[in-house]
């Protein structure tokens, strides 16, 4: 039942991540808008290759490890199993938050090399 409500958190985070729409902010003086929304697209299509999900497993595993660990160290092994399930979780946010602080950073890099100038 554990791994179940860990699996469902681990989905969840990452459909968060995917729905993360942060909002960049260029200055918009001599832009062509149109030509602008082509090179977002293409931007964010780049940003697509950062793996999230890979990320997040990787958070969740060594989360769960250290959680253990530190249950372990403190407690028996029930309070090893709740510390590795919570480390996990937390290690799987850690992991998509990371992805998609790397996607917004992938598609601002883009813009700028495209000759916008990203305000934020």
């Amino acid at each position: 039942m554990k791994r179940v409500v860990i699996i469902l958190g681990l989905a969840g985070i990452t459909a968060l991540a995917g729905c993360s729409s942060n909002r960049i902010i260029i200055d918009k003086k001599g832009v062509s808008m149109a030509q602008y929304a082509r090179d977002l697209e293409e931007c964010r299509a780049y940003a697509e290759e950062v793996r999230v999900a890979e990320q997040a497993a990787e958070g969740a595993a060594v989360g769960g490890v250290v959680g253990g660990a530190i249950g372990a160290i403190f407690g028996d092994s029930s309070t090893a199993a709740r510390g590795a399930g919570a480390g996990a979780v937390s290690g799987a946010a850690s992991g998509t938050g990371r992805a998609v602080h790397e996607k917004d950073r992938v598609v601002k890099t883009c813009l700028r090399g495209r000759g916008y100038k990203v305000l934020n």
